[in-house]
């Protein structure tokens, strides 16, 4: 050995230390990374063969890189501590030097790569959080030039450095395991949150649109969803997607009403940097996020004329480009839209395109509103009462007086304004239940609506009846003549007048 040998391997190993850094960190992909790091081996330091064994979830060794030539090496074989020489390395954990393979007798040769009559290296690698090695860094000089001591620390230095990039792709591993975990679990509530048992509705208009949003949703069909406000829309919107086949990618909501014209263009479909000012980035639109997914266009009647042929064109064929930009974009994204106005007016007032519209209007969901279905209001009141109670940390529920309070309104704003009046209502209540006291309290108006079906009989001498209440049934029972409802009430018309009066009950003419 000589001077000019040694110095002349110490300034190879330190270019090859510089690639090996170079490569791991050129990519998080773990058997890539290795592969490349034993090709610098071979290629400029003339350490021949160079394999990497690293532990496995079940606890045993097994290739995880090899750099062979030609020969195919399986990745399948496996070591375990004190198994041959790369099992006395990771029991004892300490680097081992043989000068001749053929003068070692536990060197097993299972690879059949190692020439015998040349040395052989192998280091351990370690990790600051394992006491035990983690894996074990192999190869083989190509000659014997006596140099082992230098080859043997310039190992040592590339093992420290994939030590560190396996600690970083088991980190991040786990943190994409934990993120998966974490998304399916969300996905999992999701659902839940959306599925059909979180939409209430017994009557047979909700069970009609039940059974529509369930074959609707198996298919990638444009839906219209139409309805008063506050009926629900978007939540059979979220319904359709999470109960579709494209639940695993993203549902986007666009509230086109809320966006002003002038930005509507550039949120839906993006735009290019410098295509106007401020647009200091590219900016993907809801389109392109929405990709293999489902977008929601709620108060699609509000969008303009010139905004109408730049969406049916998206619709037609599935492309566009971005504003500012030339490149066509194509996306595969299923349309639910929504809108409470009359789109056939609309047409025919020319203020909408008919050529959208029966684009959009391939599968109409209607949703009745809560005036058409009081059946309902008891479970679905009960359920939104719950979910303030959630949030408030307290049980609430209803009487039955307020239940009956809750089912003479007419709910102009539907099932939102029944909400906003039970949060109200548990504000202003001080204890579990809610009366009609609270009811009448939190703003409800209180209302005798024209029945559509003759009303129902009720006992009058029912306990649970409050007075009012006794005295509007009895009206109601005799078709809304006094004399009548006083003999029903064992009353006489002065008395019974007397008490439309104080309890501020509306007389009606039928």
């Amino acid at each position: 050995m000589t001077v000019t040998n040694r110095s002349l391997l110490i300034e190879t190993q330190l270019a090859a230390l510089f690639r090996v850094g170079q490569i791991l960190n050129h990519s998080l992909n773990l058997q890539e990374t290795l592969q490349g790091v034993l090709q610098v081996l071979h290629d400029h330091t003339c350490m021949q063969h160079g394999m990497v064994t690293l532990r496995d979830e079940a606890g045993t060794f097994s290739i995880s890189a090899i750099y062979a030539g030609n020969k195919s090496i399986p990745l399948t074989v496996r070591y375990r501590p004190g198994e041959g020489i790369i099992g006395k390395i990771l029991q004892e954990g300490q680097s081992l030097v043989i000068e001749r393979i053929a003068d070692e007798p536990r060197f097993l040769d299972r690879l059949g790569l190692y020439d015998p009559q040349l040395p052989f290296i192998g280091v351990p690698i370690h990790v600051i959080e394992e006491d035990k090695p983690i894996g074990v860094l192999i190869a083989q000089p190509n000659t014997n030039d006596g140099l082992l001591t230098e080859r043997i620390r310039f190992m040592e230095m590339v093992a420290q450095l994939i030590a560190q990039s396996v600690r970083l792709a088991k980190e991040i591993e786990r943190e994409r395991r934990d993120l998966t975990d974490e998304r399916d679990r969300l996905r999992r509530a999701v659902r839940g949150n959306y599925g059909f048992d979180n939409i209430i509705g017994h009557t047979s208009a909700m069970q009609r649109v039940f059974e529509l949003v369930r074959q609707v949703a198996k298919w990638n069909t444009t839906v219209l969803i139409r309805g008063e406000s506050g009926t629900g829309k978007e939540l059979i919107a979220n319904a359709i997607h999470y109960n579709s086949p494209r639940h695993h990618n993203e549902f986007i909501k666009v509230n086109c009403a809320a966006i002003p014209e002038s930005l509507l263009e550039s949120e839906l479909f993006g735009h290019e940097k410098g295509a106007f000012s401020g647009a200091i980035n590219q900016h993907k639109g809801r389109f392109e996020r929405a990709n293999k997914g489902t977008l929601f266009l709620d108060e699609i009647g509000d969008i303009s004329p010139t905004f109408q042929a730049k969406l049916l064109r998206v619709l037609q064929e599935g492309e566009f480009e971005r504003v500012g930009g030339s490149r066509t974009l194509k996306v595969d994204v299923r349309i639910i839209t929504a809108t409470h106005v009359d789109l056939e007016s609309r047409v025919e007032q020319g203020e909408f395109r008919e050529d959208l519209y029966y684009r959009l209007n391939v599968m109409p969901i209607s949703l009745p509103a809560l005036r058409e279905r009081p059946e309902d209001i008891p479970e679905l009141a009960q359920f939104l009462l719950d979910k303030v109670a959630k949030k408030q940390g307290r049980h609430l529920e209803l009487t039955d007086s307020a239940i009956r309070l809750l089912m003479q309104h007419s709910w102009p704003g539907n099932v939102r304004e029944l909400e906003n009046c039970l949060e109200r209502a548990a504000i202003l209540g001080e204890g579990e239940r809610l009366d009609r006291a609270v009811i009448n309290l939190a703003g409800l108006k209180e209302e005798i609506p024209l029945p559509r079906n003759p009303p129902a009989k009720v006992d009058l001498q029912d306990p649970k009846l409050d007075e009012r209440e006794r005295v509007i049934a009895a009206l109601e029972q005799a078709g809304w003549v006094q004399a009548k409802a006083a003999r029903l009430l064992d009353m006489t018309p002065r008395q019974i007048a007397y008490r439309i009066q104080t309890l501020n009950i509306k007389m009606r003419n039928i």
